[in-house]
């Protein structure tokens, strides 16, 4: 049972986090630093700060009840449906990071004070949040196009990879995981049409792309923008939600398969995504956004592969 400091801070900084994430997610519509990094440090200081306003607890019980509140936080926007599990597992890590660099600074903060934290202070601090948000609302600027290459050895011909490249038919049930959590993955391809202006659809589990041949090099390279696609990714939510991220927010801009003969007489293929991904901060989100394509990409490579050396 937590005491009565603690329900405090951490209920506290709960309702300033749900507060601040429903004016970034809802009203802004905005994934970026004022969510994963501004408000996470704030969390962790102003929980600090209130658990240890009348006296200094352990650095181990302050730095337990900031992640708490992380916790907390984070199971309010699963049950508030501001969001789904999965992407509340990828924000983890990051979550937790500026969670702690938080309590550390509102440590050193009590430690300053002698464990009297000034409360004009807090409210500044809470007070930063919104304000942060609504400046990156108003600046924010995206990087432009991200490219993900994967390629494959197969032993095959240009001739046999190529008519497997083109379309292909229904893909094994994935065993990797991360395609058991909701993120959408190819099951089959068809084309309408060859050579440039054809039009291709990738069938994933949550729809399909619409893929116009732009480049139809027979054997050798095969090009294609994408005119629509579906949602990235099925939420894993008690409520049937569609969060503003699924719509705009990774976005799949065109595609590229390449064949490359080989000495050995094997084929070498490389499949190429050119995406945007508008969540930030850039170095944590593409991490995950650059496996998700890699994954993509392999589970349809070794299928052409498997096809491809059937065949020959």
């Amino acid at each position: 049972m937590w005491k009565k400091d603690k329900l405090i801070a951490v209920g506290v900084a709960s309702l300033v986090g749900w507060a601040c994430a429903y004016l970034a997610i809802v009203v802004y519509k905005d994934y970026a630093g004022g969510l994963f990094v501004w408000l996470p440090i704030v969390l962790g200081i102003l929980s600090t700060l209130l658990y240890g306003r009348n006296s200094i607890p352990t650095k181990a019980k302050l730095r337990r009840a900031a992640l708490e509140t992380l916790l907390v936080f984070s199971c309010g926007l699963v049950l508030f449906a501001f969001d789904g599990v999965i992407c509340i597992v990828m924000a983890v890590p990051i979550g937790w990071l500026f969670t702690w660099v938080g309590y550390r600074i509102g440590y050193a903060i009590l430690k300053k004070r002698n464990g009297n934290p000034s409360y004009s202070a807090m409210v500044l601090l809470i007070v930063s949040v919104p304000f942060f948000m609504a400046f990156e609302h108003r600046h924010l600027d995206f990087n432009g196009l991200r490219s993900v290459t994967t390629s494959v050895d197969i032993d095959a011909s240009l001739d046999e990879v190529w008519r497997n490249v083109v379309t292909f038919p229904q893909l094994d049930e994935p065993h990797e995981f991360i395609f058991r959590t909701g993120i959408a993955y190819p099951i089959n391809a068809t084309i309408d049409g060859t050579g440039i202006g054809a039009i291709r659809h990738c069938n994933f589990t949550t729809g399909c792309f619409i893929e116009p041949i732009t480049v139809w090099d027979e054997n050798k390279l095969l090009n294609f923008s994408v005119l629509d696609q579906p949602d990235p990714m099925k939420e894993l939510s008690p409520y049937n939600i569609h969060p503003n991220h699924l719509h705009g927010y990774w976005v799949s801009r065109r595609g590229s398969f390449k064949l490359t003969p080989l000495a050995n007489g094997h084929t070498l293929l490389e499949g190429t995504t050119w995406y945007e991904n508008k969540i930030r901060p850039d170095f944590y989100w593409t991490i995950w956004s650059d496996y998700i394509v890699h994954s993509i990409h392999l589970r349809v490579l070794q299928h052409i592969k498997k096809l491809a050396e059937k065949n020959a």
